[in-house]
């Protein structure tokens, strides 16, 4: 009986280990490799072509006193700065409008979430007319109030009308996270909040928030993420200008790598930037993340 056991449990740990096998393989290819020719790139000096060859901390230096490259992370926080408010209030809305909708709900959501898997190609063609100085925005602004913003060719303006087209592309996506946490959220507290008094903004601030938070980290976090991906809006609408204010990471990277034929710089970038990614992710759970139980 203890033999036929044993090998029992041998037969069931070979299957165990054939299933794992399979995303053990997937790590070494997609994961460890790229981590590794990455680290092999840092300290490296390579043109795509023959073997790299060491090049010490040369990279290193080169990036720490590297002003364009500083430029492009200070985009980063300014982009976040429009971009985290705005979509928050957005998507809040949504999720809130969402939930008190009683038919349709189904097609309101998945005509939302279209945005979302739109090709960043096409809509960024699309709002590059929409919001260009001829466009129908600005001509509805110059017939009714004879204005015209600069959307694209102002420093100032340009970034925020990036975080714009990035707010609709994410409404929708942010706003289901935000509606899943308000369904999870029992009818029972706002009735029991209603008898004691409290008003809209007691009921959002000190029940709806709270506990919500959960998805409020994971929206910030894929924020962040967001921030430090932006390449397609910023490559093909103002193509980092102008003066350089919608430089992204990913843009500066792009030309480093493929049009100066530096992929050993670009990569000691990436690394820089993927550091910064995760300290402010970190920071950000920190400070907000709390563990809340609905007693």
């Amino acid at each position: 009986m203890g033999n036929k056991l044993s090998s029992l449990k041998e037969k069931e740990a070979r299957k165990g280990a054939l299933f794992a096998s399979s995303y053990v393989i997937y790590s070494l290819i997609f994961w460890v490799y790229p981590v590794i020719w990455l680290l092999v790139l840092t300290f490296s000096k390579w043109r795509f072509i023959g073997t790299p060859q060491f090049d010490g901390l040369n990279n290193i230096i080169r990036v720490l006193g590297d002003p364009t490259f500083w430029k492009t992370l200070i985009n980063v926080f300014r982009f976040l700065g429009f971009y985290i408010p705005l979509v928050f209030i957005c998507s809040m809305l949504f999720a809130m409008g969402l939930k008190k909708i009683k038919y349709g709900k189904t097609f309101i959501a998945l005509s939302f979430l279209l945005a979302n898997v739109s090709s960043g190609v096409a809509y960024s063609i699309v709002f590059t007319k929409i919001f260009g100085d001829n466009g129908p925005i600005n001509q509805f602004l110059y017939e009714h109030f004879n204005v015209v913003i600069p959307w694209f060719t102002s420093p100032t303006m340009a970034m925020f009308s990036i975080s714009l087209i990035v707010i609709w592309k994410f409404v929708g996506y942010y706003g289901l996270i935000f509606y899943s946490g308000l369904n999870a959220i029992p009818d029972s507290l706002y009735e029991a909040a209603d008898l004691d008094g409290a008003g809209r903004w007691d009921k959002l601030f000190k029940i709806t928030l709270p506990l919500i938070n959960n998805q409020i980290i994971m929206v910030l976090v894929l924020a962040i993420t967001v921030a430090f991906g932006i390449f397609t809006e910023a490559y093909l609408i103002t193509g980092g200008g102008p003066m350089q204010s919608t430089m992204t990471p990913m843009l500066v990277m792009y030309e480093t790598a493929f049009q100066k034929m530096d992929p050993t710089y670009a990569a000691t970038m990436s690394i820089f930037v993927a550091i910064a990614s995760f300290g402010i992710v970190k920071i950000t759970r920190k400070l907000l993340e709390k563990d809340v139980d609905i007693v």
